[in-house]
């Protein structure tokens, strides 16, 4: 009986600690990833921001009809609307990655 007890009480500390273990691991693991997509966040932020400026940048200058479309200069940078259009599409909302309330 008291090699019962002794054996089961053995068994249950060993499987507690197992378990603490691997949830301390698993938490750890759980914190890492948590700060590669916090830094992950931030880098496409910050690329969405250059998106944005550089769209406003370039919405400024046609405006301004800085540059012509009949000469090779105007060809450039109507090929760089094109461009500034399609990355346009990859700007991120302004409030991705924030915590919602």
């Amino acid at each position: 009986m008291l090699t019962t007890i002794i054996i089961l009480t053995t068994l249950v500390l060993l499987l507690g600690i197992l378990l603490f273990i691997s949830i301390r691991n698993t938490i750890i693991k759980i914190e890492k990833y948590e700060d590669i997509v916090v830094d992950q966040t931030q880098y496409l932020q910050t690329i969405s921001d250059l998106i944005k400026d550089s769209q406003k940048h370039l919405k400024d200058l046609d405006e301004r009809e800085v540059f012509k479309s009949d000469d090779e200069v105007g060809y450039f940078f109507n090929k760089m609307m094109e461009i500034q259009k399609e990355l346009d599409k990859y700007m991120l909302p302004t409030n991705y990655g924030k915590k919602e309330e």
